[in-house]
């Protein structure tokens, strides 16, 4: 039988190279964040995902169990804020003239939402902030090709499906439902149902069949919920229509705001070329 699956298949898991971590530490020019539910990623110019962890309580702290961030947004900014200059500290010189960070946030964040993560950003001194949603991020770190493309990110507390024309939001939905919500023996009925939902929602209300061309396609799958076959295959299956997976699927958002980020320096003179791909 045939994989449901076409185009890009997952890639190996990120790698933590301890060692080149402390090598490069405090002299990055810029930073790519991917603030999640349950973990917080982070991308550094020349050595890709550099951090990749958990963001429940605080270390020496005992806390461990409230999150900053929640359904997409960052409910406990003053932990938050210290995460993130723990982050910046670790990274980014102490100079942070001309220092870039991209910041993703869900596709349908709210203006206030939007205005708290770039106030705790900029908080951290860099010269430039770029606010970029999930969706058109992980596009860049998608397959190429043109025409319209349909982005679901399956995260641990946000699901959202997101129909990308010529590169612009056409239409998104929401759902807040994730991987979170399962117990560990449950099936993914609740995710899959939110997903074909969000679908069905945006393909009758699309006038132009954006959504249909999109769907011969196949949608594209982020987030950790693209690492689950049992996820994936329902989508498919139910669909009628293949899925395509990112390239270490957990990883594509913030990987995507690291080539934007990569290209700003680059055009500034400050990084060397890179593809966006895992270290």
């Amino acid at each position: 039988m045939h994989s449901l699956h076409a185009g890009r298949r997952i890639g190996p898991s990120v790698r933590r190279d301890h060692q080149d971590h402390q090598d490069h530490q405090g002299v990055a020019r810029g930073l790519a964040l991917d603030l999640g539910s349950s973990r917080t990623r982070v991308w550094v110019p020349g050595h890709g995902v550099l951090a990749d962890t958990d963001v429940c309580g605080e270390p020496g702290t005992g806390a461990g169990h409230g999150r900053p961030v929640r359904r997409g947004r960052i409910v406990d900014p003053e932990s938050c804020g210290r995460m993130l200059g723990r982050i910046a500290e670790t990274a980014l010189a102490p100079d942070r003239t001309g220092t870039v960070i991209v910041l993703s946030h869900p596709v349908l964040a709210g203006a206030r939402q939007r205005a708290e993560a770039r106030e705790l950003i900029a908080a951290l001194g860099p010269t430039t902030v770029i606010a970029l949603d999930s969706a058109r991020a992980a596009a860049h770190a998608g397959p190429c090709g043109g025409g319209p493309l349909l982005v679901v990110d399956i995260g641990a507390g946000l699901t959202e499906a997101t129909l990308l024309v010529d590169g612009q939001v056409r239409d998104a939905r929401q759902a807040e439902t994730g991987l979170g919500d399962l117990a560990p023996a449950q099936p993914p009925t609740a995710v899959v149902r939110a997903v074909l939902d969000m679908i069905m929602e945006m393909w009758k209300q699309d006038r132009h069949g954006a959504v249909l061309g999109a769907l011969r396609k196949g949608p594209l799958l982020t987030g950790g919920g693209a690492t689950r076959p049992d996820i994936t295959n329902r989508i498919a299956v139910r669909l009628g229509a293949p899925v395509r997976l990112a390239d270490d699927p957990a990883t594509a958002v913030v990987r995507g705001a690291g080539m934007v980020l990569s290209s700003v320096l680059r055009r500034a003179g400050a990084a060397p070329a890179l593809t966006g791909r895992t270290g």
